[in-house]
Protein backbone atom coordinates (compact mmCIF):
# COMPACT_ATOMS: atom_id res chain seq x y z
CA UNK A 1 0.00 0.00 0.00
CA UNK A 2 1.51 3.62 -0.58
CA UNK A 3 2.21 5.20 1.86
CA UNK A 4 0.14 8.62 2.97
CA UNK A 5 2.49 10.84 1.79
CA UNK A 6 2.15 9.78 -1.91
CA UNK A 7 -1.32 9.15 -1.67
CA UNK A 8 -2.21 12.67 -0.75
CA UNK A 9 0.81 14.05 -3.19
CA UNK A 10 -0.30 11.88 -6.32
CA UNK A 11 -1.55 12.66 -9.67
CA UNK A 12 -4.70 14.97 -8.00
CA UNK A 13 -5.76 18.04 -9.79
CA UNK A 14 -7.11 20.68 -7.38
CA UNK A 15 -10.84 21.06 -8.42
CA UNK A 16 -10.85 23.62 -10.79
CA UNK A 17 -13.72 25.28 -9.10
CA UNK A 18 -11.18 26.03 -5.82
CA UNK A 19 -9.66 28.70 -7.43
CA UNK A 20 -13.28 30.62 -6.94
CA UNK A 21 -13.34 29.38 -3.66
CA UNK A 22 -16.72 27.74 -3.91
CA UNK A 23 -16.88 25.43 -0.94
CA UNK A 24 -18.52 22.05 -2.03
CA UNK A 25 -19.77 21.24 1.41
CA UNK A 26 -21.98 24.04 1.60
CA UNK A 27 -22.78 23.49 -1.84
CA UNK A 28 -24.12 20.64 -1.12
CA UNK A 29 -25.51 21.28 2.02
CA UNK A 30 -23.51 18.32 4.11
CA UNK A 31 -21.30 18.31 6.89
CA UNK A 32 -17.19 18.49 6.59
CA UNK A 33 -17.67 14.45 8.16
CA UNK A 34 -20.30 13.41 5.60
CA UNK A 35 -20.35 9.92 4.73
CA UNK A 36 -20.16 9.22 1.08
CA UNK A 37 -23.47 7.56 1.25
CA UNK A 38 -24.40 10.78 2.70
CA UNK A 39 -23.33 12.96 0.10
CA UNK A 40 -24.64 11.05 -3.00
CA UNK A 41 -28.01 11.20 -1.36
CA UNK A 42 -27.88 14.68 -0.94
CA UNK A 43 -26.31 15.10 -4.48
CA UNK A 44 -29.52 13.33 -6.02
CA UNK A 45 -32.20 15.37 -4.66
CA UNK A 46 -30.39 18.31 -5.84
CA UNK A 47 -29.85 17.11 -9.16
CA UNK A 48 -33.15 16.47 -9.31
CA UNK A 49 -34.51 20.44 -8.57
CA UNK A 50 -31.64 21.68 -10.41
CA UNK A 51 -31.51 19.56 -13.31
CA UNK A 52 -31.29 21.61 -16.30
CA UNK A 53 -33.94 20.03 -18.46
CA UNK A 54 -36.41 21.67 -15.82
CA UNK A 55 -35.67 25.17 -16.72
CA UNK A 56 -37.42 27.08 -18.92
CA UNK A 57 -35.06 28.40 -21.58
CA UNK A 58 -33.80 31.50 -20.40
CA UNK A 59 -32.61 30.07 -17.45
CA UNK A 60 -30.72 26.95 -18.81
CA UNK A 61 -27.32 28.01 -19.30
CA UNK A 62 -27.77 29.40 -15.43
CA UNK A 63 -28.81 25.65 -14.46
CA UNK A 64 -26.49 24.11 -16.63
CA UNK A 65 -23.44 25.71 -14.98
CA UNK A 66 -24.99 25.15 -11.57
CA UNK A 67 -25.70 21.15 -12.31
CA UNK A 68 -22.32 21.36 -13.43
CA UNK A 69 -20.93 22.88 -9.85
CA UNK A 70 -23.07 19.91 -8.31
CA UNK A 71 -21.50 17.12 -10.41
CA UNK A 72 -17.96 18.06 -9.58
CA UNK A 73 -18.85 18.67 -6.05
CA UNK A 74 -19.96 15.09 -5.32
CA UNK A 75 -17.30 14.00 -7.61
CA UNK A 76 -14.46 15.39 -5.66
CA UNK A 77 -16.34 14.30 -2.11
CA UNK A 78 -16.94 10.90 -3.12
CA UNK A 79 -13.75 9.94 -3.91
CA UNK A 80 -11.39 9.57 -1.04
CA UNK A 81 -8.08 10.60 -2.56
CA UNK A 82 -9.26 13.54 -4.32
CA UNK A 83 -11.47 14.69 -1.35
CA UNK A 84 -8.22 14.54 1.27
CA UNK A 85 -6.06 16.70 -1.45
CA UNK A 86 -9.61 19.13 -1.08
CA UNK A 87 -9.78 19.42 2.40
CA UNK A 88 -6.27 19.71 2.44
CA UNK A 89 -6.10 22.73 0.41
CA UNK A 90 -9.51 23.87 1.59
CA UNK A 91 -7.75 24.71 5.10
CA UNK A 92 -4.96 26.81 3.50
CA UNK A 93 -8.19 28.95 1.32
CA UNK A 94 -10.39 29.08 4.48
CA UNK A 95 -9.10 32.64 6.02
CA UNK A 96 -8.17 36.10 4.21
CA UNK A 97 -4.93 37.26 6.40
CA UNK A 98 -4.96 39.77 8.30
CA UNK A 99 -1.26 40.78 9.26
CA UNK A 100 -1.75 43.87 10.92
CA UNK A 101 0.92 46.49 11.42
CA UNK A 102 3.22 44.84 8.51
CA UNK A 103 1.97 45.78 4.40
CA UNK A 104 5.16 44.21 3.47
CA UNK A 105 4.02 40.72 5.24
CA UNK A 106 0.50 40.99 4.24
CA UNK A 107 1.83 41.24 1.16
CA UNK A 108 4.18 38.03 1.22
CA UNK A 109 1.14 36.24 2.28
CA UNK A 110 -1.24 37.56 -0.17
CA UNK A 111 0.89 36.64 -3.08
CA UNK A 112 1.43 33.00 -1.40
CA UNK A 113 -1.95 32.22 -1.23
CA UNK A 114 -2.30 33.23 -5.08
CA UNK A 115 0.39 31.10 -5.72
CA UNK A 116 -0.79 28.39 -4.06
CA UNK A 117 -4.26 28.26 -5.79
CA UNK A 118 -2.33 27.95 -8.64
CA UNK A 119 -0.80 25.05 -7.77
CA UNK A 120 2.87 26.59 -7.68
CA UNK A 121 3.26 25.17 -4.45
CA UNK A 122 6.96 25.67 -3.94
CA UNK A 123 6.31 30.03 -4.71
CA UNK A 124 4.09 29.84 -2.43
CA UNK A 125 5.90 28.22 0.32
CA UNK A 126 8.36 30.96 -0.44
CA UNK A 127 6.16 33.94 0.20
CA UNK A 128 5.37 32.60 3.56
CA UNK A 129 8.69 32.07 4.72
CA UNK A 130 9.09 35.52 3.91
CA UNK A 131 6.03 36.40 5.80
CA UNK A 132 7.61 34.19 8.83
CA UNK A 133 10.63 35.78 8.65
CA UNK A 134 9.63 39.02 8.87
CA UNK A 135 7.14 38.00 11.98
CA UNK A 136 7.51 34.77 13.39
CA UNK A 137 4.73 35.24 16.07
CA UNK A 138 3.08 35.45 12.84
CA UNK A 139 0.42 32.38 13.26
CA UNK A 140 -1.35 32.46 9.73
CA UNK A 141 2.06 32.69 8.03
CA UNK A 142 3.59 29.66 10.20
CA UNK A 143 0.55 27.76 9.21
CA UNK A 144 0.52 28.35 5.38
CA UNK A 145 4.00 27.98 5.26
CA UNK A 146 3.26 24.69 7.07
CA UNK A 147 0.33 23.57 4.61
CA UNK A 148 2.17 24.88 1.28
CA UNK A 149 5.83 23.05 2.24
CA UNK A 150 3.80 19.82 2.59
CA UNK A 151 2.19 20.16 -0.61
CA UNK A 152 5.97 20.91 -1.99
CA UNK A 153 7.32 17.81 -0.29
CA UNK A 154 9.59 19.85 2.16
CA UNK A 155 8.67 18.05 4.83
CA UNK A 156 11.62 19.39 7.36
CA UNK A 157 9.95 23.08 6.71
CA UNK A 158 6.65 21.82 6.90
CA UNK A 159 6.83 20.43 10.15
CA UNK A 160 8.79 23.13 11.59
CA UNK A 161 6.15 25.66 10.04
CA UNK A 162 3.48 23.86 11.92
CA UNK A 163 5.11 23.32 15.13
CA UNK A 164 5.88 26.94 15.32
CA UNK A 165 2.26 27.86 14.59
CA UNK A 166 0.76 25.42 17.30
CA UNK A 167 3.39 26.79 19.68
CA UNK A 168 1.76 30.32 19.64
CA UNK A 169 -1.87 28.71 18.93
CA UNK A 170 -1.91 25.29 20.42
CA UNK A 171 -5.73 25.37 20.99
CA UNK A 172 -6.71 26.14 17.65
CA UNK A 173 -9.00 23.34 16.58
CA UNK A 174 -8.54 24.18 12.62
CA UNK A 175 -4.89 24.64 13.15
CA UNK A 176 -4.81 21.11 15.27
CA UNK A 177 -6.22 19.39 12.39
CA UNK A 178 -4.10 20.66 9.71
CA UNK A 179 -0.81 19.66 12.27
CA UNK A 180 -2.37 16.52 12.62
CA UNK A 181 -2.43 15.87 8.70
CA UNK A 182 1.17 17.36 7.89
CA UNK A 183 2.39 14.82 10.77
CA UNK A 184 0.60 12.05 9.44
CA UNK A 185 2.28 12.56 6.16
CA UNK A 186 5.53 13.42 7.51
CA UNK A 187 5.35 9.53 9.04
CA UNK A 188 4.90 11.40 12.32
CA UNK A 189 2.05 9.27 13.53
CA UNK A 190 2.78 9.89 17.41
CA UNK A 191 2.50 13.71 16.54
CA UNK A 192 -0.05 13.49 14.54
CA UNK A 193 -2.62 11.14 16.87
CA UNK A 194 -1.68 13.52 19.43
CA UNK A 195 -2.56 16.97 17.35
CA UNK A 196 -5.73 15.03 16.01
CA UNK A 197 -6.86 13.86 19.99
CA UNK A 198 -6.85 18.05 21.07
CA UNK A 199 -8.34 19.12 17.78
CA UNK A 200 -11.15 16.93 19.05
CA UNK A 201 -10.67 18.33 22.38
CA UNK A 202 -10.72 21.73 21.85
CA UNK A 203 -13.66 20.76 19.34
CA UNK A 204 -15.89 17.80 20.17
CA UNK A 205 -17.78 18.29 16.95
CA UNK A 206 -15.11 18.05 14.49
CA UNK A 207 -16.16 14.34 13.31
CA UNK A 208 -13.69 14.60 10.42
CA UNK A 209 -10.37 15.25 12.95
CA UNK A 210 -12.01 12.42 14.83
CA UNK A 211 -12.48 9.95 11.63
CA UNK A 212 -8.54 11.06 11.24
CA UNK A 213 -7.41 10.00 14.40
CA UNK A 214 -9.24 6.18 14.66
CA UNK A 215 -7.25 5.94 11.32
CA UNK A 216 -3.85 7.19 12.13
CA UNK A 217 -4.18 4.86 15.25
CA UNK A 218 -4.95 2.04 12.79
CA UNK A 219 -1.96 3.66 11.03
CA UNK A 220 -0.16 3.13 14.06
CA UNK A 221 -0.84 -0.58 15.26
CA UNK A 222 -0.01 -1.61 11.97
CA UNK A 223 3.52 -0.35 12.25
CA UNK A 224 3.81 -2.28 15.61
Amino acid sequence: MLPFVEKLRGAIEVPTLMSREVDYYSLLGVARDASEAEIRERFRTLAREAHPDRAPAARKAQAESKFQELTEAVNVLTSPDRRKAYDFDLAAARNSPEVVGDAVAANYVNQGIAAYKERKFTEAAGNFQLAAGRNPKDVKAQHYLGLASARAGDMRTAVKAIEAALAIEPHNGGLLKDAGAIFRQAGLLLKAEKAYQEAVRWDPSAGDARKALEEVRVQRAGKE
